[in-house]
């Protein structure tokens, strides 16, 4: 069963989606927050395997709260997935380096949301179509941070290679085709690759390859 928490100040996307997730065998909604601060409450309480929360709210907003839930130890099997009505904006970024799994718009159709929650809920990365190019295109102009410098340092052949397969959107079973391996040891890679660069998930291995240079918009 997949827990979901959540996190919004407006009743009526709560109501909805709960109605949506609630009809699945598979998944549960275990509780509503109006606010970040009363979400990051409910997440400690609950434990929830993904977490549904609104970028802008009042009293904490959504990067907050997953900044806190990221940096909580015994909150390490939550996975934020940022939810707006904006697209991208400047908020994205911050989010994603926050600890976000990902994106989606709230005019999502209902068959994207329950496949949404259920690639979070088993760590992958999550980010819209519509969000990954507007991604793309704000690297396209920005230049890359100095602190990424070396980052990759660590890394194996291999290993760099998986993260820039990650970062181009490939699942593991097409990390695996492209590199010739199996699926287990295609997320092997990725898995140790996270393990040396302190992410979190997938989604934040998407920022710092783009952030370190490894990838670069239109490599594809």
């Amino acid at each position: 069963m997949i827990r979901v928490l959540l996190v919004d100040d407006q009743p009526l996307i709560r109501s909805g989606f709960r109605a949506l997730l609630d009809l699945e065998d598979d998944i549960q909604v275990v509780a509503e927050a109006t606010d970040g601060e009363e979400g990051l409450a409910l997440a400690q309480e609950h434990q929830p395997d993904v977490a549904l929360i609104d970028i802008r709210m009042p009293v904490m907003d959504g990067i907050e709260a997953t900044r806190r839930i990221a940096a909580d130890p015994a909150l390490a099997g939550v996975h934020v997935v940022i939810l707006t009505n904006y697209g991208m904006d400047e908020y994205v970024f911050e989010a994603l380096r926050a600890g976000a799994a990902g994106f989606l718009v709230k005019d999502i159709v209902p068959e994207d949301l329950l496949h949404a929650v259920r690639v979070a809920a088993r760590g992958d990365a999550l980010l819209a179509p519509s969000i990954t190019r507007k991604l793309i295109q704000r690297y396209v102009k920005q230049p890359l941070p100095a602190a990424t410098d070396g980052v990759l340092a660590e890394l194996t052949g291999r290993e760099r290679e998986a993260v820039a397969l990650v970062a181009q959107g490939l699942s593991n079973d097409q990390i695996a085709d492209h590199m010739v391996i199996s699926p287990m040891t295609a997320k092997t890679h990725i898995n140790r690759a996270m393990t040396k660069l302190h992410t979190r998930d997938r989604a934040q291995l998407v920022v710092l390859a783009y952030e370190a240079g490894l990838v670069v918009p239109n490599s594809r």
